[in-house]
């Protein structure tokens, strides 16, 4: 809508019509009658204070497209009730596990929406709802049944159970429903095949309409669903349990229900799933079906031919799979009428035919073109089927072939094919029957265990050259590209995967082309264990930009000179022989610190064997990222300890054996980030910090020999983020701190327990801070006056060492904390006996409230202190677990209002389902 309509609109309905934006506090008229608001992720309490007002609501929509919403339990306990006069009522996509019984209040509701919610059943007051018309419970995936009064809604007009697959079966009576326009889903429950009765009564049902259970119908029951007289539908599903082997299934019988479930002739897509009987009823394919768009035959395991679908003419999309009885197709599948089968045909898909071995196109007739509109042709998981595809496809653009290990495939007459994906097939062939002019060549080509690749050097180039993406994989025997006349050159993305074999890329390098346009952009190669180098002409191809080698042993080094040119981004994991980045020699004038290297990201993870990076200097003047994990040997990172000069991140996980980053900062003076996690050996950081004057982040995780920053004063005109976390031995805060004014995040956990305040006190533009096991920082932090924090979002507090603390926050010494806090989590109060609600009062926007390892504390502070929470968590606190027990303990008033609230990792609130 555009922004002048909106506005008009908003003029015209004044406040008659009201929507909440986001959390804005505001009020709805005593004449609003419909309203809408934006949904968050929780919506609490306060948010619904805007409705206090308003007496005579009609509408209460929340417009979100998001799942796993939480909403507090006021809105259906307390505010839906007061109601009365509301039409529309939706409350889809919350984290709703039930309902109480409150419909009755709301008789005059006409549309009900309760999809993407997790409610496990429908109270019976629900069937008291005689004007309701729309009743949408899509993808409630864990709804179990609908109400067993369910006729009693008699105005229904809509229902939608999409999805809603745990629901076992109707109610008794849904035919009195004569109203009812769309009906999704009609199930039939064991012992229940004559209810498929009902829907003779159901005459105006539109759209889609999927009928399931119906192994338990018999053959008069079906006829009589009358469903040939439901004009109205246009997409149909029939379908039966996946399980054949009951002694109740009969083949017989399920002929029967099928001839008997003949629809309208205006049908336009038909599903038929999981059908026992030995043959096809024969209106299936019954060309007065003029509107047949889809087909698909899914799972039915006992039929043994096909019916002569092509003489529906105006089919588009055939789908046939799991025809486990299928062994050849052939004339029965066009018809009588040949030359016009299947003349509008686009997508023709077989998958998991297990038995079927022979396809007879009926090419005979040299004037019948056959299949003369297909477009997408695709044959999965058919391992007997031999000979040939159909040779005369002059539309096909993407061809699709998966695992049929017997099958030839030949792309020769496919002019326009510009997609090719073919995994495990006997043999590729491309005769070159059509000449340059007249072949398009492919776009994205994938490869895949090919036993006999029949392709000239010529079709090759004609063909692959030029595709966009090239995929190879699976390719057990493929020893180089080359060997089958393929090459890398040309391509813009290469992927190759899963080659066991494969030694090099290219067998005679000097073969390449290089005047063909190697256009190569992106090359990723992936557990391709014998692989032991990169092709010595990689560094000549002028436009690749980014490089990915995973799980290739084979690899000691990328190359033996520079890099290509134009690379922006190298990637390297799990090559667990790797040991160095380039083979520099002595009098090698091309390395890899090249000022024309263009190497702006480095990334190397879970190379066991790395030794260093470069033997010489820098990788790259312009390298600008710098990520390096789970590299156990890594004692350095250059042997001659300098960093890139233009090094702006540096991430460094899990090198134990990492003595030195580098000697100092001096000429790296634009570096951003700096994270360290996991180095066991380092004990201090390179001089220079004081020269990083863009420096924003200082991350230091468990580096136990880190004592302190030594001499190194930090820069404080940039820096955001200080961590220091499980560095047992760590002591000292950087001095003069206070004066960090960019400071908004410190986490100081689990260092020593002697590390002290600062006596100047923090850094009071702080919005993050987390202290644990620092015993020390937050007595003197208690009393410095953690309040001076004015700007304080998040607090996180680990009480290790404070035995003395019995409430919090502290009411004795009349502790305040600082009114902008949304997040709290205190944890390790040994002593911890209660909180103190005085100290919460004046937190009204306290949304998040976390509660960790206090044994001793019993009680909550009281519930209006709690009002603004979204969220609690409690973890590890016996007695107060049992208090907040559900609906009967102590505490449960205070906190049966908040959305979600989780206890030892379990949701209280919403329930959590079993």
């Amino acid at each position: 809508m555009h922004d002048l309509i909106n506005d008009l609109a908003q003029v015209v309905a004044g406040d008659i019509c009201s929507k909440l934006e986001g959390d804005m506090q505001q009020k709805f008229s005593n004449r609003t009658r419909h309203s809408s608001y934006s949904v968050s992720q929780f919506d609490t309490v306060k948010k619904f204070e805007a409705f206090d007002q308003v007496k005579s609501l009609r509408t209460f929509l929340p417009l979100s497209r998001y799942r796993f919403l939480y909403l507090t339990n006021v809105v259906l306990v307390d505010l839906l009730p007061k109601h009365g006069y509301l039409r529309v009522l939706s409350l889809s996509g919350y984290w709703i596990t039930e309902l109480p019984d409150v419909f009755e209040n709301l008789k005059h509701l006409r549309y009900l929406n309760f999809s993407n919610t997790h409610i496990k059943c429908l109270p019976d007051s629900l069937c008291t709802l005689y004007h309701l018309e729309t009743l949408l419970l899509n993808r409630c995936s864990k709804l179990q049944s609908l109400p067993s009064k369910m006729e009693n809604l008699v105005n229904l007009h809509y229902l939608d159970i999409r999805g809603a697959d745990s629901i076992g079966r109707m109610p008794f009576g849904i035919g009195k429903l004569t109203n009812l326009q769309r009906l999704s889903d009609f199930i039939i429950g064991e012992g229940d095949g004559c209810h498929i009765r009902d829907l003779k009564y159901l005459s105006n049902l539109k759209g889609d309409f999927r009928l399931s259970g119906l192994e338990n119908v018999n053959g008069k029951d079906a006829g009589e669903a009358k469903l040939n007289e439901k004009q109205g539908i246009d997409r149909l599903v029939l379908e039966w349990s996946r399980d054949f082997k009951k002694d109740t299934r009969k083949k017989e019988v399920e002929e029967w229900v099928l001839d008997s479930l003949h629809p309208s002739k205006k049908l336009e897509q038909l599903v038929i799933q999981n059908y026992g009987g030995a043959k096809f009823s024969t209106w299936i394919a019954d060309p007065s079906f003029k509107n047949m768009l889809s087909l698909e035959l899914h799972n039915c395991k006992n039929c043994k031919s096909l019916p002569s679908i092509g003489r529906l003419l105006l089919l588009k999309d055939l789908l046939i799979s799991g025809l486990d009885q299928v062994h050849k197709i052939g004339a029965e599948l066009f018809g009588e009428n040949q030359s016009n089968a299947f003349a509008s045909l686009e997508s023709l898909r077989f998958g998991n035919m297990l038995n079927w071995e022979e396809w007879d196109p009926c090419e005979d007739d040299e004037q019948v073109s056959k299949f003369p509109s297909l477009r997408f042709l695709s044959i999965t998981e058919c391992p007997v089927l031999l000979g040939r595809l159909p040779t005369i496809l002059q539309s096909l653009q993407r061809l699709e072939i998966y695992e049929c290990k017997r099958l030839l495939v030949s792309i020769s007459s496919f002019p326009l094919l510009c997609d090719l994906s073919v995994e495990g097939c006997e043999e590729l062939v491309d005769e070159g029957s059509l000449s340059a002019q007249k072949v398009t060549s492919l776009k994205r080509v994938s490869l895949s265990n090919i036993t006999k690749f029949n392709i000239s050097a010529e079709r090759i180039m004609l063909r692959f050259a030029n595709s966009e993406r090239f995929d190879i994989y699976g390719w057990k025997e493929l020893g180089s590209l080359s060997q089958n006349g393929l090459s890398i050159v040309g391509h813009r993305f290469i992927m190759i995967d899963d080659c066991p074999q494969l030694v090099s890329l290219e067998a005679e390098e000097e073969r390449l082309q290089l005047d063909k346009i190697p256009g190569v952009e992106y090359l990723a190669i992936r557990a391709c264990e014998r692989l032991n180098r990169l092709p010595k002409v990689l560094h000549a191809f002028p436009f690749i930009t980014r490089i990915v080698l995973e799980k290739c042993p084979g690899l000691v080094c990328c190359g033996e000179s520079n890099f290509p040119p134009a690379l922006k981004e190298l990637r390297i994991e799990n090559c667990v022989n790797l040991q160095y980045l380039v083979d520099e020699k002595e009098n090698n004038n091309k390395s890899m610190s090249s000022n024309t290297c263009l190497l702006e990201r480095l990334s190397i993870e879970s190379c066991p064997s790395l030794i260093w990076l470069s033997s010489r200097g820098d990788i790259c003047n312009r390298l600008q990222h710098l990520d390096i994990s789970n590299c156990s040997n890594l004692s350095s990172l250059f042997l001659n300890a300098k960093l890139p000069v233009m090094l702006r991140h540096l991430f460094i996980w899990n090198c134990p054996v990492l003595e030195c980053i580098a000697q100092d900062f001096l000429e790296t003076t634009d570096i951003e980030i700096l994270s360290i996690r996991i180095a066991e050996k380092l004990k201090s950081l390179p001089r220079g910090l004081d020269k990083l004057s863009h420096l924003q982040a200082i991350r230091l995780c468990s580096c136990p020999n880190l004592v302190s920053f030594e001499e190194s004063v930090l820069p404080t005109t940039n820096l955001r983020v200080l961590e220091i976390s499980d560095c047992e031995n760590f002591g000292a805060l950087p001095k003069c701190i206070n004066n960090f004014t960019s400071l908004r995040e410190l986490n100081v956990m689990m260092c020593s327990a002697d590390i002290s305040f600062p006596d100047e006190g923090f850094p009071t533009n702080l919005t993050s801070l987390a202290i644990s096991n620092a015993p020390k920082i937050y007595t003197s932090l208690v009393q410095w006056g953690l309040n001076r924090l004015t700007s304080l979002q998040e607090l996180t507090i680990g009480g290790e060492g404070c035995s003395r603390v019995v409430s919090f926050p502290e009411e004795a010494i009349g502790m305040i904390l600082p009114p902008p806090l949304t997040n709290i989590t205190i944890g390790r109060f040994e002593n911890l006996e209660f909180i103190c609600s005085k100290g919460l009062q004046h937190l009204t926007s306290l949304q998040h409230l976390g509660i960790v390892d206090c044994p001793k504390l019993a009680s909550l502070p009281e519930k209006d202190t709690l009002l603004s929470l979204v969220s609690l968590d409690i973890c590890n606190c016996p007695s107060l677990e049992k208090g907040c027990s559900r609906g009967k303990g102590r505490e449960w008033s205070k906190i049966s209002h908040i959305p979600l609230v989780e206890i030892n990792d379990k949701k209280v609130i919403p329930r959590e389902l079993d």
